[in-house]
């Protein structure tokens, strides 16, 4: 990657961070789901930022950016498009969705039906969708960023575990510590800060920024690492499904992208350990769960695999 390729990701992370305070590891995981070319779910409870962050990210590039906000009457057909009869020349013609975007913000996803949920899962896997036998390209880059309140949230619809796995990672927001609270707070005097905020990357430099990605090499000891924790979550007594071969997938090439930001050509063992819970803790199901403590407990057991395993040399 070219130095001023590499320039471009700090501008990014740093634009993000003029008004996403305080969370630098939630403005890098969004990074390294975009340069990874894949999606990201932001999960936490109302307020904190969520929606915030993927409209930061999304006016930080200068591409095409839709807005879908998610309710128990949306369907289908609202996402992806559909046909349409012309009463001009009595044919019928597809109109585009708002799926039809760059970067697609999906609001407070699971307050939608799964029916609805399951219209994102060819654009998420293959980037493009089907409608009446015919099939439309989305545009590239593409991207999702979800965002969704907690199972027991009134109103709330659990996302299917196969869209679940369309994400390459899940992360939480967090409330913020006071001095950055108080800056939002000052921030906000004047209106929105997002609403401020300019282009620093263009579509052209996003999709190099992804080829680049996967250039960054995987030694052969990382390879049988990365193997070693996904067995562990198929082994486990704790854990009922382990993490799928897309998940594996997911951690390659996160891994890959985290190295990519951090100035280096080559993944480290590092890589692997800082990305295991957000990559694979959404995939996997403990036994006898509950959606209310679902995630706590399957972070702590994603971390213990990743405590327990031996680092290659």
């Amino acid at each position: 990657m070219t130095p001023e390729l590499h320039s471009l990701v700090g501008e990014l992370e740093a634009n993000i961070a003029k008004v996403v305070l305080g969370k630098p590891r939630v403005i890098r995981l969004c990074v390294v789901a975009l340069l990874s070319g894949e999606h990201v779910l932001l999960e936490d409870v109302p307020g904190v930022g969520k929606t915030l962050a993927g409209k930061a990210l999304a006016k930080s590039i200068d591409a095409k950016f839709c807005r879908i906000q998610f309710t128990p009457d949306l369907l289908p057909g609202d996402i992806v498009g559909s046909s349409v009869f012309d009463g001009k020349t009595s044919e019928f013609f597809f109109s585009q969705g708002p799926v039809f975007a760059n970067i697609v913000l999906a609001d407070e996803i699971n307050r939608t039906t799964p029916r609805t949920q399951s219209a994102l899962l060819e654009a998420m896997s293959d980037g493009q969708v089907s409608v009446d036998g015919q099939t439309y390209r989305l545009p590239r880059p593409f991207m999702v960023i979800a965002t969704q309140n907690p199972f027991e949230f009134e109103g709330t619809y659990p996302l299917p575990e196969s869209q679940l796995d369309r994400f390459l990672l899940q992360t939480n927001i967090g409330y913020p510590d006071r001095d950055d609270e108080l800056q939002v707070l000052t921030s906000h005097r004047r209106g929105e800060p997002v609403d401020s905020l300019t282009p620093v990357l263009d579509c052209h430099q996003v999709i190099a920024l992804q080829e680049a990605v996967r250039q960054v090499t995987i030694d052969e000891t990382i390879h049988h690492y990365l193997l070693d924790l996904i067995e562990a979550t198929r082994n486990s007594d704790d854990l009922h499904v382990g993490a799928s071969t897309r998940g594996a997938l997911c951690l390659y090439r996160a891994s890959q992208a985290l190295a990519l930001i951090e100035g280096r050509d080559y993944v480290v063992p590092d890589d692997i350990k800082r990305l295991a819970v957000p990559v694979l803790a959404h995939r996997v199901i403990t036994k006898g769960y509950l959606h209310g403590n679902q995630r706590g407990a399957v972070e702590v057991i994603i971390q213990r695999f990743v405590d327990d395993l031996p680092v290659p040399g």
